[in-house]
């Protein structure tokens, strides 16, 4: 209510509900287009990401080998992967080591280049990246570091040992197991420079200049201050990516593991829980259990993600 100049009470007139339902018509046309355009994408998110989740916690409570029909056996095959499958056990013991040493190490990585190359001139800066990017766009080239780890004397780490008096005899890298988890995360971080680094040199590139000068009224003095203050702060989005990409491929990795060490490794040493994932519904048909395996990569990688989502927000703070 409000009063006018001599005081009476002034009822304002309620929206009637017909022009509400026209807003809300006329919102809903002008959006159609969106809605079109993104249909393809949502239906294609549904049928091959939304359904298959569902679809791989259903399974994993049976006994299912693709030939018969699935037989329930509810939590059966998650008593067998915590109780009697010891093969399991140390796959998630390499795939934690793995993704905690690899999956920062490549986050704070490719963040430290990006930050380096971001200084120098744009066309300098081009080309740094495209080389920096170069690796992931190799795919699966794996025969360089066959060769260069190959256990005979031909292989370029053991033709240098050699030569400089550091061994006597070739050392089989691929066939030992303490050499075999170092190789393949240098080997993971090699090859994951790819969107990090680019979503960084991005994120790098889109902080306002404006900020900067404003950090230098206010007191900031150094770089290191900017990158604390300004920076990490006002990159917070592209680093949540960036951080969730490396998650991903430090957890899904499995493909480094067999094609330097085979399938499976010396004393299970680099076999991770895809690896076994694979084993079991390619191999043993075996499908009801490697869903269950499934399940429980995914809430670790969840569970990783609202970790280094927590991590994260302290910078914004």
């Amino acid at each position: 209510m409000l009063k006018n100049k001599n005081g009476d009470v002034a009822v304002m007139p309620k929206a009637s509900k017909k022009l509400g339902n026209y807003s809300r018509d006329k919102m809903l046309t002008e959006h159609i287009p969106m809605f079109v355009m993104l249909f393809p994408f949502l239906l294609f998110f549904f049928v091959f990401t939304i359904v298959p989740i569902f679809a791989s916690i259903t399974f994993s409570f049976t006994s299912y080998d693709m030939i018969s029909s699935p037989k329930f056996i509810w939590i059966e095959n998650y008593r067998r992967m915590i109780v009697e499958d010891a093969t399991f056990s140390t796959t998630v013991k390499n795939t934690l080591v793995f993704a905690i040493i690899a999956g920062p190490l490549g986050f704070l990585l490719s963040f430290v280049l990006a930050w380096f190359v971001n200084e120098f001139t744009p066309k300098v800066r081009a080309f740094l990246s495209f080389m920096f990017y170069a690796p992931s766009l190799v795919g699966n080239a794996y025969f360089i570091w066959k060769v260069a780890f190959s256990g005979d004397s031909y292989g370029y780490i053991n033709s240098m040992l050699l030569s400089f008096g550091i061994t006597t005899e070739p050392i089989v890298f691929l066939k030992t197991e303490a050499y075999l988890m170092p190789i393949v995360i240098v080997v993971q971080l090699w090859q994951s420079m790819g969107v990090s680094f680019l979503s960084n040199i991005s994120g790098l590139q889109n902080v306002s200049r404006d900020m900067y000068e404003a950090g230098a009224i206010d007191g900031i003095r150094n770089r290191w201050q900017e990158l604390r203050y300004i920076t990490l702060p006002a990159m917070q989005p592209m680093l949540l990516f960036s951080a969730v990409m490396q998650i991903q491929s430090s957890f899904s990795a499995s493909v480094i593991m067999t094609e330097l060490a085979g399938y499976p490794s010396k004393g299970n040493a680099v076999d991770t829980i895809v690896s076994l994932m694979t084993d079991m519904a390619t191999v043993r048909y075996e499908l009801g259990y490697a869903c269950a395996m499934s399940v429980v990569l995914f809430i670790m990688m969840v569970a990783a993600r609202l970790i280094v989502g927590k991590v994260l927000k302290l910078f914004e703070k």
